[in-house]
């Protein structure tokens, strides 16, 4: 008798963690599909062609919804994605668009979504999730930044390329903690 009940207590646990593992699973892939669709969602702005999208709040998201390893594995896929030629990136997809101008904000991206999630996994103060937020962002700025300034020969200065964007950031940390703090609980539960 108790053979039989360890092996339902077995079986029972064995498909509990198959589903959590299923959603983890759905939700990189969910995480990478919304940062793709952000960055559809494009605005041209004349700083050597890096376009305001909404990018940014998905990574942000991505890594205070699925915590600092499901982020940055949802940013690894998208990028996985865009590597192999999926037109997912603002204006395409492909190496050359790696290697190209803008390569430094999204090669950041796994990063940032760790440290997004890193803060909102640790706590769940506000403070410490805008804290965490604000910190993914200046890491995509910083790589962005200097990863612009060599692909343009040094044309390009920090102030040009940043200040230009932190409004915009400001009003993306709000979305991305304002949805994600209402996220990360029930998700939680699901992936495990």
């Amino acid at each position: 008798m108790v053979t039989i009940d360890n092996t339902i207590a077995s079986l029972v646990s064995e498909e509990r963690a198959g589903r959590k593992l299923a959603s983890r699973v759905v939700g990189v892939a969910a995480f990478a599909a919304l940062t793709a669709l952000g960055a559809k969602i494009a605005v041209p702005l004349p700083v050597a062609g890096v376009p305001f999208t909404l990018q940014v709040p998905a990574v942000l998201l991505a890594g205070i919804v699925l915590g600092p390893y499901g982020g940055a594995a949802s940013q690894l896929l998208y990028l996985a994605a865009g590597l192999s030629g999926l037109p997912v990136f603002a204006a395409g997809g492909g190496l050359a668009y790696l290697v190209g101008p803008t390569g430094g904000y999204l090669l950041a991206f796994p990063l940032a979504a760790g440290v997004a999630g890193w803060a909102s996994w640790r706590s769940e103060r506000l403070v410490v999730l805008a804290a965490g937020s604000v910190a993914a962002v200046a890491l995509i700025h910083t790589a962005g930044a200097a990863w612009l300034s060599v692909a343009t020969g040094g044309a390009m200065t920090f102030r040009a390329v940043v200040l230009p964007f932190l409004p915009g950031d400001v009003l993306k940390i709000a979305l991305a903690i304002l949805i994600g703090s209402r996220l990360r609980t029930p998700v939680r539960r699901a992936i495990g």
